[in-house]
């Protein structure tokens, strides 16, 4: 194995609280009822577009391109003041990254508000940053993880997909790549199994383990 791609909302970040206040933000300016963070939780995953699908009312989904465009304004712009890291990723990267493993984000937050986040968090320490440019479908499909490969020179043998959702395990598996699967993040254990998961792991530290074991690092 020679490269390890990280989802980045719920695996890297916890990045929902300033992500629902971008949102309710945008929903408030165009007289819709905001979201709780837990509700938030529920709809991230899958792309802006479904989170503003999710988060309007059924009777507004008219108004969804709007709103689309005026959250991923306000998002780009915030400050991520309520962004925090998970326990313990950063030095699981910085393990990863002096065994020589080549880390790449795969995200399906929009490109703008990736690059920011990973800037402000990660500096210098991906070498590849995805998110949603429209110039790929957003994930399960593996169109764009396996750009990603492709300028990694990496084949999908030598690679592993980290994720807390239903969209890293299939994109994984549209990709033919090895997958683990995040519990500290916004998916539970059962979600995350119906969808095909197979190895999860419960801390930094058992994320790890796994990974050297896969990487063959020992």
């Amino acid at each position: 194995m020679k490269a390890v791609f990280f989802d980045l909302d719920g695996t890297l970040l916890d990045t929902v609280p300033d992500i629902a206040s971008s949102l309710n933000a945008s929903l408030s300016r165009f007289g819709f009822p905001e979201r709780t963070v837990e509700e938030v939780r529920r709809f991230v995953g899958d792309g802006a577009r479904k989170l503003i699908e999710r988060a309007l009312p059924s009777s507004a989904l008219s108004k969804a391109e709007e709103v689309y465009s005026d959250f991923c304004t306000r998002y780009a712009s915030s400050d991520n003041a309520l962004t925090g890291h998970f326990c313990g990723v950063e030095e699981l990267l910085s393990r990863l990254k002096g065994e020589g493993i080549l880390l790449g984000v795969l995200t399906n937050k929009p490109q703008e508000a990736t690059e920011k986040v990973i800037g402000r968090f990660f500096p210098n320490i991906f070498d590849y940053v995805g998110g949603d440019s429209g110039l790929f479908p957003c994930k399960p499909d593996p169109t764009h993880v396996r750009y990603a490969m492709l300028r990694l020179r990496v084949a999908p043998c030598d690679c592993v997909l980290v994720g807390d959702g239903e969209p890293d395990v299939l994109t994984a598996k549209n990709a033919g790549m090895g997958c683990v699967s995040v519990l500290w993040g916004y998916r539970s254990k059962e979600e995350l199994s119906s969808a095909g998961g197979r190895l999860f792991a419960k801390d930094a530290e058992e994320l790890f383990e796994i990974l050297a074991e896969e990487l063959k690092i020992y």
